[in-house]
């Protein structure tokens, strides 16, 4: 299974480490599910979603983990992307690390896994 990846700004993120539990942003929260992008579709998504945006934080995610309530539903131009259906409990994430702006303001992924 693939790994998985969650654009979250840092202040949300804090939240949810008080409580060990992701509920989603509120986008998820009114969508009914968590998004997730993988390694080929998170950078757009930072483009489309979250353009210019500081103290952000890109969060790892093993897809097995997820185990049934991860749906891979058509979503931007029909690509297949992972949606969790319910709380993402945070001793099933991977890493988490700063997602930084380049001077242009796009953002700087590091090194992904597929």
């Amino acid at each position: 299974m693939p790994t998985l990846y969650k654009i979250v700004p840092a202040a949300l993120w804090r939240d949810a480490e008080r409580t060990g539990k992701f509920r989603g942003s509120p986008v998820d929260v009114k969508d009914g599910f968590i998004h997730f992008s993988t390694a080929l579709q998170v950078a757009e998504t930072a483009a489309k979603h979250f353009a210019g945006e500081r103290d952000l934080l890109l969060v790892r995610v093993d897809a097995a983990a997820l185990g049934a309530a991860l749906k891979w539903e058509p979503a931007r131009g029909g690509a297949l992307f992972p949606h969790l259906y319910g709380e993402l409990d945070l001793t099933m994430i991977t890493d988490v690390e700063e997602l930084l702006l380049t001077e242009s303001g796009a953002h700087r992924f590091p090194p992904l896994a597929p």
